[in-house]
């Protein structure tokens, strides 16, 4: 089999048609990955088929003239049956009780090289001077995606907006398909949004330890979820939690847990 990549499905029959040197309706094929045009240019994907020509090894002899041909069919067939079965594993790993799979660090490394790769390939696309992304795990749970570059900076947008929407992008991509959260970093852009977050929330986390509760003021998007987290990892014994006010803002409350 040999993987055969084309913006659409058809595209990539045709050319693996092509490939083959036969008819459409004389291939045997598998879809790895069906094409996608992303939102507004982003996360867009190639469709991505594993083809080859029906009974191949009774119809191509290994002639030197076709020698090393066969030899990369036979290896892309090999990569492309080893891709088939590990997603046939994993989606029967996601269909059990509705869970997904623990993955060790050895698959953790393999699943941050392919969105390392990925992601590296979409950025392309974008008019700006970016340097490659890097992906590695951050803990079992989550992927660590930092974004750096010479133009990285305006990928981050007024008030964040750009890296609100990539950063849903990603994780909707990375969770859907891995299970998996992420931690995304651009231009240093999160660790100065946790800076700011854990002073802003010193006067709440010192009500806390005086009454025993508090709550914030409303807080948008990224900062809410830091906010969220820095909070629960300072009160490990404490309710904290988003609360929605009249306005549709949300914001948090922390105090104690209650038992029946």
């Amino acid at each position: 089999m040999k993987k055969i990549e084309a913006q659409t499905l058809e595209d990539a029959l045709i050319v693996a048609a092509k490939t083959f040197n036969c008819s459409v309706v004389d291939l045997d094929y598998e879809i790895i990955q069906n094409p996608s045009k992303g939102f507004l240019g982003l996360g867009r994907k190639q469709a991505v088929i594993c083809a080859q020509v029906k009974n191949a090894e009774s119809k191509m002899p290994e002639s030197p003239q076709n020698y090393d041909f066969v030899k990369t069919l036979k290896k892309d067939s090999i990569n492309c049956e080893q891709a088939i079965e590990s997603k046939r594993e994993m989606q029967k790993e996601y269909d059990k009780k509705g869970k997904k799979p623990a993955f060790t660090q050895k698959e953790l490394q393999e699943i941050s090289k392919v969105v390392q790769k990925e992601l590296d390939e979409l950025l392309a696309m974008l008019p700006y001077k970016l340097d490659s992304v890097i992906v590695e795990p951050y803990d079992e749970n989550t992927l660590y995606v930092k974004i750096d570059g010479e133009d990285s900076a305006l990928l981050i947008g007024k008030e964040g907006y750009r890296y609100k929407a990539i950063s849903y992008l990603i994780f909707n991509w990375v969770n859907h398909i891995y299970g998996l959260m992420i931690r995304l970093e651009i231009a240093e852009f999160l660790r100065n949004q946790e800076e700011m977050i854990a002073n802003y929330l010193l006067p709440t986390i010192e009500s806390v330890k005086l009454t025993g509760k508090a709550q914030t003021k409303p807080l948008d998007g990224v900062l809410a979820h830091i906010a969220l987290k820095q909070l629960r990892e300072q009160f490990p014994d404490k309710y904290v939690s988003f609360r929605i006010n009249s306005e549709g803002e949300r914001y948090i409350i922390i105090n104690a847990f209650y038992h029946s």
